[in-house]
């Protein structure tokens, strides 16, 4: 597979997982699924992310990650796939709020945003199932459990 991924960080590197752990989350997302592809992650603060999510979404609040898809006319044979934009304090927040440790929601919103970029969407109560699978199945690869699933601190 052929990937280049792109990370940019507005503001500090501190604390954030390495670019290795990104661009690994999102080959995994596409294995697979599309032999070349080209995007490109921004980590950014919340008031970017709200600034986008209301001009994109019509939503005045920040988001844990949005995905921009390359609009590329099907003759331009290009591997671009799009952006994904990731808001550092929504997923260092929800990842305290849910009791899991940061990574396993950095990487669970880069495979989130990888795959609405591959065409899933969660829309339907059918394609939410089928799309909260595949992450499941792909964060395990990492180690991670399903995202979806209840954990109690006991489980082992």
């Amino acid at each position: 597979m052929s990937l280049r991924v792109d990370v940019q960080v507005g503001g500090s590197r501190g604390g954030l997982p390495p670019v290795s752990r990104f661009k690994a989350w999102a080959r995994a997302a596409l294995a697979g699924r599309k032999r070349a592809a080209e995007l490109s992650i921004r980590v950014v603060d919340a008031a970017e992310s709200q600034a986008l999510n209301r001009r994109f979404r019509g939503k005045d609040r920040p988001t844990n990650v949005l995905s921009f898809p390359a609009d590329l006319p099907p003759e331009l044979e290009l591997p671009l796939l799009g952006d994904l934009v990731v808001c550092r304090e929504v997923v260092e927040a929800e990842a305290a709020e849910q009791g899991k440790p940061a990574e396993a929601h950095w990487a669970h919103m880069v495979v989130h945003g990888t795959l609405h970029l591959l065409g899933y969407d969660h829309e339907t109560a059918e394609g939410a199932e089928a799309m909260e699978a595949l992450e499941a199945e792909i964060l395990s690869e990492f180690g991670w459990p399903d995202p979806y699933q209840e954990h109690d601190e006991n489980d082992g």
